[in-house]
This record gives structure tokens, C-alpha cells and sequence, in this order.
């Protein structure tokens, strides 16, 4: 209680109030919430009181709670709150992550730690040194297991449940709930209780405004320097623009810089000094831009970002959701952009769903864009600028030049469209 009120927290959450008294009982849990909705602090309180009431960490024990996050910038979010909350109780953690000194890593878990934050590669690599074990471990969490699956992640977690006591207890943490984290659950829980906050099928944040903004590829660039300059003149302009390749965050954080904007970029060949230094700027607000590839989609926990520009909109719409959901944090309200071209046509039908479900506008060139899609027919106009926008988006995504076989390709396709409606 002394850690929630210095927190200033005046009433749980939804999440958290729903989820505490399952948590505390001892039970099994799998909970499907939206982000920003308080789940850390759903499984840390609990934790907390379970180490409580176990035998105390001697040198060389294992941790009585393991945390398992599919990213870095998770993990250590996560231990920030288990900082917060875990002082008062005299509950030690540290947080586990490539990318970073195995030694300080090692040393802490050596010493003896009640809570342990990991990333599950980096985990399995201590296992199978001996540096530490899971036989203390009674308490379990897998935080957005649906992104850690969908990383590629299910032999590791696999991996190291099978060295956890089978009296443990395992809460599992997801925003989506997708076949493959249904047969995890199967798997591995007993007798849990599902707890859903929110709609089971595929909804954003209610609180996030939603504009679709369908154009070409050639158009983004001039519409991203518009938008800026838009957001720029409000007072509270906290923003982060998500684009597909390393490459091209790179190239739009120069050239946003270049136009004026203090913006910095992170991408998954940052380093970890260069990832904490970029964050720090961002939270601290000193760089109110922040042009990031997915890596930054989930677990990215800032409360104050107001705008989400989706530059390239991503590979699904479960990916679009994560996405938006950085803004609206904490039942406050956002604004999320994107930018939808034929290229992404074949999302128009799951886009348009979310929209609806959350009770936004839908963009009238959007529902024509799902019906073509649907039919699998496009006119002859609309077959040339979808030829367009996939030469613009390789052009500018996979370095192809104006001699190359797409090139040709897609020159090609266009005469022949041409002659097409000419016949027409």
C-alpha cells in the first residue's frame, strides 16, 4: 500500500481488479487486454505477495518469480514497476536481456534475486551454464505471449517451463488470443481462468482517434512533412512514426531532422546504450519525435505519446492495433495516422472492422479499396497506380534502380494496361 500511494494510484484498473483476486487465490490465469491497460502491475502485486510467504533467497537459489518478455525495452519496463513496488517489501530483481554485459547479469543472479525479468534467449544461455535454475521458481509469467510466439519464441518458453516445478502457478498475458497461444495455454496451465477485458476479436483503444489517410507511396513523404507541422503547433506533440525497414527509418529521421524537428530513431541495429540514450530523449521530451521500426510497436511504455504516424502500415492488422496503442495510455486520449496505399490493399476489410468496432469514420476510398480487394478485380487506372506504388515501395524499401527487372516488370505491365483501356 505505501508503494501504491506514493504511486499516487487512486483505483485499479479494470485489469488489475479483475485480476488481483485470481492471482492472489493461487490460480492459474490467462488475461486478454488491451495495452496501456495496467497488466504489469496486475502480475507484479501478486508476485510480490507470493515471495512474502516463501522461504527466503539464500546464495546460489534460483528466483521464486520468473518474468519472461518477448523484448528488452519490455523487460526493463517491467522492472521499473517491480523497482517501484518491490522496495518497500525487500523484493530484489534484476532483468535479463542480450545486448547487454553478461557479468552484472550473472553477478545478480548469483547473489540471489526474488524476481527475475527475462527475454527467453538470454535465459536458456544462463541455464545452460548453471549460472542460475528454476527449482525455487513457483510463480510465472509470460507477458505478451502472443508477440513472443510471434517472434519465434515457443521452443525457448517451451525450453524453460519444462524446468519449472509442476506446482507452479502461471499467468499468462496477451493482447490477442490467437490459436497459438490458446494451445500454449492448453499446454502448460491447469485449470486457469480466462479473464478478458475488452472484446475477444480484433479492437483497438477506444480512446485513440483513427485516420485513415488512403493515398500513394509517392504522396507520404510531402503528407508526413504536413502532419508534423500540424501536430507541431499543439502544446502537447509527443509522437512516433512507425515505418517497415531499418534502412528507411534511417533515411526519414534524416531528413526530418533536416527540416527542423528534433527527432531520433530506433530500429533492431541499435545497440543497448544507443536504445536507452534514444528512449531517454524521447521520455524526457527533448526529442518529441520518435521514428522507430516495430521493434518499439509493443511494450514500449511511454505515457504522454499523443500522435501515431503509421508511415508504412504493417503486416497485419493485430500489428496495427499494438502499433496505435503506444497513444491512449492509461484511459488518456491519442490520435493515430495512417498512411494506406494500394500495396496494402489486401487489409482494407480488417482495417475497416477495427475502425467500425471502435466507432470511428471510415474512409469512403477505403471501403471501395475492400471491395476491390474482395473481388479480386481492379480497374485499369487503379491496376496502374497499384503497379505505382509497388515500384515506389521496392524503390524505396529494397534498393532497386531504374535498370532492374522490376523496373522493366512494372513499365512493362503499365503499356500493357494502357493498350487494356484503350480497347476499352
Amino acid at each position: 500500500m505505501e508503494g501504491i500511494n506514493r504511486e499516487g494510484y487512486s483505483q485499479p484498473t479494470p485489469i488489475q481488479a479483475q485480476g488481483w483476486p485470481i492471482a492472489l487465490s493461487g490460480r492459474d490465469l490467462v488475461a486478454i487486454a488491451q495495452t496501456g491497460s495496467g497488466k504489469t502491475l496486475g502480475y507484479i502485486l501478486p508476485a510480490i505477495v507470493h515471495i512474502t510467504h516463501q522461504p527466503l533467497i539464500n546464495s546460489g537459489d534460483g528466483p521464486i518469480v520468473l518474468i519472461l518478455a518477448p523484448t528488452r525495452e519490455l523487460a526493463q519496463q517491467i522492472q521499473e514497476v517491480a523497482n517501484s513496488f518491490g522496495e518497500t517489501a525487500a523484493v530484489r530483481n534484476t532483468c535479463i536481456f542480450g545486448g547487454a554485459p553478461k557479468g552484472p547479469q550473472a553477478h545478480d543472479l548469483e547473489r540471489g534475486i526474488e524476481i527475475c525479468i527475462a527475454t527467453p534467449g538470454r535465459l536458456i544461455d544462463f541455464l545452460e551454464k548453471g549460472t542460475t535454475n528454476l527449482c525455487r521458481c513457483t510463480y510465472l509469467v509470460l507477458d505478451e505471449a502472443d508477440r513472443m510466439l510471434d517472434m519465434g519464441f515457443e521452443p525457448q518458453i517451451r525450453k524453460i517451463i519444462e524446468q519449472i516445478r509442476p506446482d507452479r502457478q502461471v499467468l499468462m498475458w496477451s493482447a490477442t488470443w490467437p490459436k497459438e497461444v490458446r494451445t500454449l495455454a492448453e499446454d502448460f496451465l491447469t485449470d486457469y481462468v480466462q479473464l478478458n477485458v475488452g472484446s475477444l476479436t480484433l479492437s483497438a483503444n477506444h480512446n485513440i482517434t483513427q485516420i485513415i489517410d488512403v493515398c500513394h507511396e509517392y504522396e507520404k513523404d510531402s503528407k508526413l512533412y504536413r502532419l508534423l507541422q500540424e501536430i507541431g503547433t499543439e502544446k502537447e506533440n509527443k509522437t512516433i512514426i512507425f515505418v517497415e525497414t531499418k534502412r528507411k527509418v534511417d533515411d526519414i529521421t534524416r531528413n526530418i531532422r533536416r527540416e527542423g524537428w528534433q527527432a531520433m530513431s530506433i530500429h533492431g541495429d541499435k545497440n543497448q546504450q544507443e536504445r536507452d540514450h534514444v528512449l531517454q530523449e524521447f521520455r524526457s521530451g527533448r526529442a518529441p519525435i520518435l521514428v522507430a521500426t516495430d521493434v518499439a510497436a509493443r511494450g514500449l511504455d511511454v505515457d504522454d505519446v499523443k500522435y501515431v504516424i503509421n508511415f508504412d502500415y504493417p503486416s497485419s492488422s493485430e500489428d496495427y492495433i499494438h502499433r496505435i496503442g503506444r497513444t491512449g495510455r492509461k484511459r488518456q486520449t491519442g490520435t493515430a495516422y495512417a498512411f494506406f496505399t494500394t500495396h496494402n490493399m489486401k487489409h482494407a476489410g480488417d482495417l475497416i472492422e477495427v475502425l467500425r468496432e471502435a466507432g470511428q469514420n471510415v474512409n469512403p476510398r477505403l471501403s471501395e479499396m475492400a471491395e476491390m480487394a474482395k473481388a479480386g478485380n481492379l480497374s485499369g487506372r487503379s491496376m496502374f497506380f497499384h503497379i505505382f506504388d509497388l515500384y515506389s515501395y521496392n524503390l524505396y524499401s529494397k534498393d532497386i534502380c531504374m535498370n532492374c527487372f522490376f523496373f522493366k516488370f512494372y513499365y512493362l505491365c503499365y503499356i500493357i494496361i494502357c493498350i487494356v483501356n484503350v480497347k476499352e
